[in-house]
């Protein structure tokens, strides 16, 4: 089973690579595998631990389980240094850690440096939850004359108005209809 991980960590970089699953006698080559058996035996293991299906034509496809990475038992410490735990730890896939609602979530990359002190900078993407409502305090994705912005939402003498999160920005106080796109629930950000 200990080559299992091995073998599944070679299938999810072939699969970086190339968006497919190699063929079942590709897989062989790949993974040095000499016999046929072999092969068939490996992917019934991981059809059986959840990462690989068979598609109605007979290809191998990963399911959500393949996409899951290994979550650290205990968190990194952002101050003094401290000792971590090993051991088999939870895995967890991006998508179910940050995505509620997958048929009414978008991912929209950032551009400008208005939401900079909010920690969202240029290039960012931003996961946003497609709604047409939000409250006091969301960052959101607003139309404003036709035109989408990141910002902040805040109340002003009763009515909506959208901040930046960066002095140099002012405030925008639309004089019509202020028209909700999303609420942001997450940030990916590839360093």
């Amino acid at each position: 089973m200990a080559n299992d991980r091995s073998y599944l960590t070679a299938l999810q970089d072939y699969y970086a690579r190339h968006r497919a699953l190699p063929s079942y006698s590709s897989i062989g080559s790949l993974l040095g595998l000499r016999s046929k058996s072999s092969v068939a035996a490996l992917v019934a293991r991981l059809k059986l631990a959840g990462m690989l299906e068979s598609t109605p034509d007979r290809r191998l496809a990963p399911t959500r389980r393949f996409f899951a990475r290994p979550l650290a038992e205990a968190p990194v410490r952002a101050g003094l240094p401290e000792a971590i735990e090993g051991g088999d730890a939870e895995a967890l896939t991006i998508d179910d850690y940050l995505i509620e609602h997958p048929s009414s979530t978008v991912l929209i990359r950032v551009k400008g440096d208005s939401m900079i002190d909010a920690g969202i900078f240029d290039g960012d993407l931003v996961v946003v939850e497609k709604k047409p409502s939000a409250k006091k305090g969301d960052i959101v994705v607003a139309i404003v004359d036709n035109q989408f912005t990141l910002k902040r939402l805040d109340l002003e003498a009763g009515r909506f108005i959208l901040k930046a999160e960066n002095k140099a920005f002012a405030p925008i106080r639309p004089e019509g209809e202020l028209e909700i796109f999303g609420v942001m629930v997450g940030l990916v950000r590839k360093l």
